[in-house]
């Protein structure tokens, strides 16, 4: 797969937020036979159980065959590979933060300006790493897809949409990657576990990295 990302919507191109995005493959939906939704639901809860007992390094696709007591071969046709089981696991919460930002309340929501929305997006996805740091650490794809990995890019996606609402005269493209280059998952470990540093200190750099790029005001 190309590492390189697709051309990105020119600047008079519609504004609308974009919909919720799939991160695991649309087939793991209410389209599944009963005993695949139960199949799928029995290796969540095995790697869910490996995951608390011995952290992300512990989620192998042998271990979970082992811990649903099925054949390895039935959980990479259901995952595909370590990464995609790993997804799945991530896939909750990551779909409650993409409904938070596109259709809950402001300021993370629609109605808010737009700056006081990147504020809030940073923010929530820096508590979500916190909390899910050493999975999303583990389900990092390879260099070469990290940024046209559709997560990453349906993300910075919003980034870029917010720019152009906050600096439309700015190279959105290219600050949005700036940004979501703070909000990297190995970048937050590296700070808050081998620097010490608190989450607060994370999230008020962010607020400012924000002021800066957009020219506004620090949030108070």
């Amino acid at each position: 797969m190309s590492a390189s990302l697709p051309p990105l919507p020119k600047s008079q191109e519609s504004l609308d937020e974009p919909v919720l995005l799939e991160l695991t493959s649309g087939e793991d939906e209410p389209c599944l036979r009963a005993d695949a939704a139960r199949n799928r639901a029995r290796l969540l809860e095995a790697a869910t159980r490996l995951v608390a007992e011995h952290g992300a390094a512990g989620v192998t696709m042998e271990a979970v065959a082992v811990a649903a007591e099925v054949g390895k071969g039935t959980v990479f046709r259901r995952f595909g590979d370590r990464t995609g089981l790993l997804m799945a696991l991530l896939d909750h919460s990551a779909k409650q933060l993409q409904a938070a930002f596109l259709s809950g309340p402001p300021p993370l929501g629609p109605g808010a300006p737009p700056v006081e929305r990147l504020r809030a997006f940073g923010g929530a996805v820096l508590r979500q790493s916190a909390e899910q740091l050493d999975l999303q650490l583990a389900a990092q794809p390879e260099p070469a897809r990290r940024f046209s990995f559709p997560p990453q890019r349906f993300l910075t996606g919003h980034v870029t949409l917010l720019l152009r609402q906050a600096a439309p005269d700015a190279d959105c493209a290219l600050l949005a990657q700036t940004l979501m280059g703070y909000l990297d998952p190995a970048l937050i470990h590296h700070l808050t576990k081998e620097c010490g540093m608190p989450l607060e200190r994370l999230e008020a750099g962010w607020n400012d990295l924000v002021a800066r790029v957009t020219r506004t005001e620090p949030n108070t």
